[in-house]
Parts: C-alpha cells; sequence; structure tokens
C-alpha cells in the first residue's frame, strides 16, 4: 500500500527490499513466520516492516509466504494505524493483542511450524504463546534481524539527516536561550521547541548543569532537576531529536556567562582529539581494535570515560557498543565496520574522580573511505548566556 501523503512514510521500492530481505532471513534460519511485537520505544522492528510507530501495542505476523498482518492496541488507535502502516491487513487486536494472534497463527496454518520473536515480548506472555501453541517451535530472531539492519538504505539515511537537522536546532536554540536564572527544567522546553512545530520528536534529550568552579556531575543526565543555573556553570548535552523513528544525536558542551576553565578547556581538548582521532580513523573494514587503539589517548592524558565512546544508531541498532579496553565491563567486543552503518562517535571525557567531564559528538554515516557527518552544527565549546 502507498503511504499515506499527509505523515512520514518510506517508498514502496524500500519497503519491498525490506521485505525481501527479511524473508531470504527467514527461509535461511528455517522460520515459516516472524512475530514481531512492539511497544512505544521497543517498536523499532514492527516500524521496519510496517512503517507504523507503535503508539501502546501492536503485533506483526511476517509471514515468509502471504501477508503480514498487524494488530494494534487500543481500539481508538487503529484509525492513524492504518493510515500510517504500509501493509493492507491491519487490525484491532482485540480485548488481547496476543490472543488475535494466536487464532491467525492457527488460521494461516502455522501452529505448528518453526517462528521467530522479536521484540519486547515478557516471559509471561512468552509463556502463554508456547502453551497456546505446543508444537511450535519458538526461536529467538532478534540478532538476525539486528544484524540485517545494521546497514542502513538512503532512505533511512535521509530520515536521519532530517532527525539530525531538528537536533542542531536544539543545540542552537540553547546556545541563543541558555542564561543564568532558569531552571534546568526550562531547558526541555527549549530543546522541544526548536522542533516539535516542524514535525520532529523527541528521542531523548539528556542535559545536566553544575559549577565549573565546584562540579559534580560528569555526565549528561536522564531527569532534569530544579536546580537555577548560574554564571560559571558547565551544560553538558545528549541530543536527539526524530523524523518518524530516526533520530539525530549531538553533543556539545557550554560555559555559562563565562569562557570555559582551563580544566575544562583541557577536558574537551583531549575529547576533540580522541572524536579526531577515532573519525579520521573510521571507514569501512575498519576493526574494533583500530578503535580501541585509538581510544588509548585517554587514559594516557590521565582522564577516563563514562559513556560509550562509540555506538552503532539507528532505531533498535545501538550495536556495536565501545568503551575503551580498562572500562569495558567484559571483553571487549570483536567487530569490523561495514559501509553504510550509522554511528555515534561520542567521547565523554571525565576525571577518574568522577567530579567533573564533558561529552562531545555526532551521528555519522559510514563510507568506504571515512566518515560522512550527518550534522552540520560546529565542534566547539560553546559560549552562552
Amino acid at each position: 500500500m502507498e503511504g499515506n501523503s499527509l505523515y512520514p512514510h518510506f517508498s514502496l521500492e524500500e519497503l519491498s527490499r525490506r521485505h525481501k530481505a527479511v524473508r531470504a532471513a527467514l527461509a535461511e534460519a528455517d522460520l515459516a513466520a516472524l512475530i514481531a511485537c512492539g511497544t512505544p520505544g521497543s517498536d523499532s522492528e514492527v516500524q521496519y516492516l510496517s512503517n507504523f510507530l507503535v503508539s501502546r501495542e501492536a503485533m506483526l505476523i511476517f509471514p515468509v509466504e502471504g501477508e503480514p498482518a498487524l494488530f494494534v492496541q487500543y481500539f481508538n488507535h487503529l484509525p492513524i494505524a492504518r493510515k500510517l502502516a504500509m501493509l493492507p491487513d491491519v487490525r484491532w487486536g482485540g480485548a488481547d493483542t496476543l490472543a488475535s494472534v494466536i487464532a491467525h497463527v492457527r488460521e494461516q496454518g502455522l501452529e505448528a511450524q518453526r517462528l521467530g520473536i522479536v521484540g519486547p515480548l515478557s516471559l509471561q506472555r512468552l509463556a502463554a504463546l508456547q502453551q497456546a501453541l505446543p508444537q511450535a517451535t519458538l526461536v529467538d530472531f532478534s540478532t538476525s534481524l539486528l544484524y540485517l539492519r545494521l546497514v542502513k538504505s538512503q532512505e533511512e539515511f535521509e530520515f536521519m539527516r532530517k532527525g539530525a537537522a531538528f537536533s542542531d536546532r536544539a543545540i542552537e536554540a540553547l546556545a541563543q536561550q541558555v542564561r543564568p536564572g532558569i531552571p534546568e527544567y526550562e531547558l526541555a522546553a527549549i530543546v522541544e521547541g526548536a522542533y516539535l512545530g516542524l514535525g520532529g520528536k523527541t528521542h531523548i534529550h539528556y542535559m545536566a548543569t553544575t559549577s565549573m568552579q565546584n562540579p559534580s556531575i560528569c555526565v549528561p543526565a536522564q531527569q532534569l532537576s530544579s536546580r537555577v543555573l548560574e554564571k560559571g556553570d558547565v551544560l553538558i548535552t545528549e541530543i536527539s531529536a526524530a523524523y518518524h523513528g530516526y533520530a539525530g544525536q549531538i553533543l556539545r558542551p557550554f560555559a555559562i556567562g563565562t569562557a570555559p576553565t582551563a580544566e575544562y578547556q583541557r577536558l574537551y581538548d583531549v575529547a576533540f582529539e580522541v572524536f579526531e582521532r577515532i573519525t579520521n580513523l573510521l571507514r569501512a573494514g575498519t576493526t574494533s581494535e583500530e578503535i580501541l587503539d585509538a581510544a588509548e589517548y585517554v587514559h594516557a592524558q590521565g582522564f577516563t570515560i563514562y559513556d560509550d565512546l562509540v555506538h552503532g544508531f539507528g532505531p533498535g541498532t545501538y550495536y556495536p557498543s565501545l568503551r575503551t579496553r580498562r572500562t569495558s565491563a567484559g571483553a571487549p567486543q570483536a567487530f569490523t565496520f561495514r559501509e553504510n552503518m550509522a554511528v555515534v562517535v561520542q567521547p565523554n571525557i571525565i576525571t577518574e574522580d568522577e567530579r567533573m567531564g564533558v561529552q562531545l559528538g555526532e551521528l555519522m554515516r559510514v563510507t568506504r573511505n571515512g566518515v560522512e557527518p550527518l550534522h552540520t552544527y560546529p565542534r566547539r565549546f560553546i559560549r552562552c548566556g
């Protein structure tokens, strides 16, 4: 079905490409169908195959042969789902979405087949599915679908560029409007006001402020506080605004009402150098070991990191996630980057006592010869207020 022209949608050719690729992967795994579960914020598999951003709960039955069927909960969410989903069969999930899905599986003669499972299906509901379909073999297909989606299409990158542009607008709005005397809560209004009226949607906005003379935080925070900003503060940010589920991600520090202190400027200079070393190295064929070698500069300068240094990006595709060798929870992941992957390079350089830190970075596309930035906002320690 053609996408509704009033709402963001991919082309029929793009959706057909995805369906063909997923069906080939299912067939290779000897699976007769895929059952994808989605909830808000955990809906990437459903969106990938249908164009529908899940508003409450949805389950998609995607067979190797035959038409897919999308079951949406609640009933009043069905009209918009039928406009957004580029599938001919979009239904209400009934009183119990899982029960409706089980009935459909039986109607399609799939009750004794090998079925792939992806998405946030609870242990209780997974057990109920297995009990209702005792002859079926349920297989976790999450990793296979993840690897399939690591390489992005040109249409996906176009959506990401729009998300990146919205995110850049948020950084620009902060640069213009942040000043001493406003509470942290107001930062969210500044950020969201930059793109909501243009069709953007918030993915995340992590922000934190602290005094540069007496710092107490080293990484952007997931919850804003009632703290009132003061002259001499630093604001550290991680901003991701999205276009139809495809977000940008940009990270910049701000000095409020004054220049950065010498200590904060040094943190930024190290972050900038690490960013440059990694992005000058990164291209199709670069290995995680090469990235980790470059990251040793952080520790050589007497600092460490708190957040991931490099991670994949895109709806549901945050793999790989690389730190430094000495900050990794286990053995670092062995990985080779591929052309047309989306990655965020984001050195979060902090002091060993975790009292102060800055974060610099942005979303990029991996090419054969290097990386292509998706953001246009300058890389700088921003002074505002």
